[in-house]
């Protein structure tokens, strides 16, 4: 099963290879890992979607809080959370396809950040569905490049 992994770390050098080789050096897979800085410029979030039985899931949050530079983990899972992911995608758009694929771009909220005669490139963003639903859209116009930020996730307010 999917999880979305918050970690609240220390923002120093090596951090992320330490975080990296734990999962690396066990054998866990990350799907996606995003890295920011929070209000506190000695701390960053990490927020790492992985893939793993329940139980690999326990090993893995417990290996992270053995981590010295770790501060807080949260399993996302565990709460009502917003979770988005940002796409810019590359598409082929010569003649007729450039109007559908603008209804597309509307119907989605999606917008154009660039142009050329047989190119539009469209950022997204959302929860995983809704950008892997613009994907399977704009496959038959032939998509030509696609970069995926992954999640990153807060938990809701009212809970």
């Amino acid at each position: 099963m999917r999880h979305v992994l918050s970690v609240l770390v220390e923002n120093e050098p090596g951090v992320l290879s330490r975080i990296a080789g734990l999962f690396s050096g066990r054998g866990y897979n990350i799907e996606t890992l995003n890295v920011g800085p929070t209000l506190d410029r000695e701390v960053s979030l990490m927020t790492i979607a992985t893939s793993a039985p329940e139980v690999v899931i326990e090993q893995i949050i417990k290996q992270l809080r053995k981590l010295v530079t770790v501060i807080k983990v949260v399993d996302m899972n565990d709460h009502v959370a917003v979770e988005r992911e940002m796409m810019l995608a590359k598409v082929g758009a010569e003649g007729d396809k450039r109007a559908e694929i603008l209804r597309i771009v509307d119907i989605f909220r999606c917008k154009v950040v660039d142009v050329s005669p047989d190119e539009l490139t469209i950022e997204a963003t959302g929860d995983r569905g809704k950008l892997d639903a613009i994907v399977a859209l704009l496959q038959r116009f032939g998509i030509k490049e696609i970069a995926r930020t992954g999640a990153v996730a807060m938990k809701r307010s009212m809970q």
